[in-house]
This record gives C-alpha cells, sequence and structure tokens, in this order.
C-alpha cells in the first residue's frame, strides 16, 4: 500500500506494540483495533478504501502479529492501556476508534476508561460481552482450551473463514491466516479466555462518545439481539446492517464500510460546526 510506514511503538509497561500509519498526519486520527488472533494488517482492504485525509494508525494488540508477547495479562483493560500509552507516543491527543469483534471490546473499554481520548466510536461485528455467547463457549471448548504449539494451519484456516458469509481475495484470507499463526497457543488461550470472562454491559451507558455499530446480518459470532442491546444500552449509539455479510464486514465489503465510517466522521464535523 503507497504511502504506509511501519513502525513498532512502545505501549504499557514493556510491550512493544507492531503498528501502521498512513494518511495524512494533518488530519484526523483513526485508530484500528482488529479482532481475535489478527493483526493490523487485517485492516489493510479498508485502510485502502478511507479517504486519505485522515491520519490512519493500525495497531497489532499485545500477544498478536508482531507485537510483544507477554505472560499476561490479555484482558480489555491492559489492551487499552497499551492503546493509550501507544496514542502518548504519537502524539494524539483524542481519535476515532474502530474496533472488530475482540477490538470492539477493547474500543468500548477505551471510551469507559478514557473518554477523553475517544472522539467517537466505530463497532464492526461487535459484542456487548463475550461471556455465555455459544460460539464463543464452543470455540474455547472444543478448540482454543486445548491448543498446543505448533498451532494447526487447518484449524485457523477454518476458524479465520468461519467468520466470512462472502469471499475475499485468496491472497488476503492467506494473509490473515499467516498472521494468526503467529500466535503461539498460550496467547491463543490467554487472550480468549481473559476476555469471555468479562462482562461490563453494565458499564456501556458510560460510554459518552458518538458510536456507529456496523453489523452483517449473516454474522454467525453476534447475533443481531447482542447489536441491539449495544444500541440500546450506549446513550448515543446507532446501528448500520449491511446485508449479506458476515462478522468481518470491512473485509467482505470494505468500501461500504469505509463510507460508514467517513459518514460518521462527516455528520460528526457537520454537527460541530
Amino acid at each position: 500500500m503507497d504511502g504506509l510506514a511501519e513502525f513498532t511503538c512502545q505501549g504499557h509497561g514493556d510491550t512493544l506494540l507492531s503498528a501502521a500509519r498512513t494518511g495524512n498526519p494533518d488530519g484526523e486520527a483513526v485508530v484500528l483495533l482488529h479482532g481475535y488472533s489478527d493483526s493490523w494488517r487485517s485492516y489493510l482492504p479498508l485502510m485502502r478504501e478511507l479517504p486519505r485525509s485522515l491520519d490512519l494508525i493500525a495497531l497489532s494488540l499485545r500477544g498478536h502479529g508482531d507485537s510483544g508477547r507477554p505472560e499476561g495479562p490479555y484482558g480489555t483493560e491492559p489492551m487499552a492501556r497499551d492503546v493509550v500509552a501507544a496514542m502518548d507516543r504519537l502524539g494524539i491527543a483524542r481519535a476515532t476508534v474502530v474496533g472488530h469483534s475482540m477490538g470492539s471490546l477493547v474500543a468500548q473499554r477505551l471510551a469507559q476508561d478514557h473518554p477523553d481520548r475517544v472522539n467517537r466510536l466505530v463497532l464492526i461485528g461487535a459484542f456487548a460481552t463475550l461471556a455465555g455467547n455459544p460460539e464463543v463457549d464452543m470455540l474455547w471448548r472444543d478448540a482454543v482450551s486445548g491448543l498446543t504449539d505448533p498451532v494447526d494451519p487447518v484449524f485457523v484456516r477454518s476458524f479465520q473463514q468461519s467468520s466470512l458469509a462472502r469471499p475475499v481475495p485468496a491472497d488476503f484470507l492467506a494473509g490473515v491466516v499467516e498472521e494468526s499463526l503467529k500466535l503461539p497457543a498460550r496467547v491463543w488461550r490467554a487472550a480468549l479466555d481473559a476476555i469471555r470472562r468479562e462482562d461490563r454491559t453494565a458499564l456501556l451507558g458510560r460510554i459518552e462518545a458518538e458510536t456507529t455499530i456496523v453489523w452483517g446480518d449473516r454474522d454467525g459470532f453476534s447475533r443481531r439481539a447482542e447489536q441491539e442491546r449495544l444500541a440500546r444500552s450506549i446513550p448515543r449509539a446507532r446501528l448500520i446492517v449491511h446485508q449479506g455479510t458476515g462478522h468481518s464486514p470491512h473485509w467482505e465489503d470494505p468500501a461500504r464500510t469505509a463510507a460508514d465510517i467517513a459518514a460518521a466522521i462527516g455528520a460528526a464535523r457537520q454537527a460541530a460546526a
């Protein structure tokens, strides 16, 4: 991707985060947080479609991609602290924060614990909580809890394909699988086990930021009821439904997802004018 700068940034404590930045450094900052087992590279299709006037920063969360892999912890709280630390290092006071799947929970945590750092949220394939989610419980019980090194590529490819309702370019999917295979089994286990135990639904009302929820109606992990709970519980939230897409609309239809994000930012600017 032209104009893309890859770099390493200090997170919280000793954790280093792999990251990439593109666009206009003087534009509105947009911080992109990926899903479970993914990395910043999972946002490449979306970054290509977003306006070049924006300052796009994609981070690989702790344990993921080429970021540092501490022994722990791996819940949303340390991940959110990493994001704040990275923003501090990069001189970003406030940002629009986009979170996909697991990243949506980190984005919500960021908005709850550090509201002064968040202009607005965009939640893609989002969850209010993973606690009690039957698909996540099955994934943990039948696959992740027993993972050992080396992690089976067949499992990883099946896991990533299960999030899709539409085909994506073969080279992109291969890259997503390659990034997921960078995670040792202990990170697969620690990240999912930590986040599936968290239930912060009672705190959703604390999110002050204007929130756009983007959901594909063929999402097999996060159901419509989950999206409606988010839209109902977050005071300034609205739900956008993509027909015929799965858990990763920004992979399956990056142009439309980019348009949703650009519209959210543009609408907020007009309201503030």
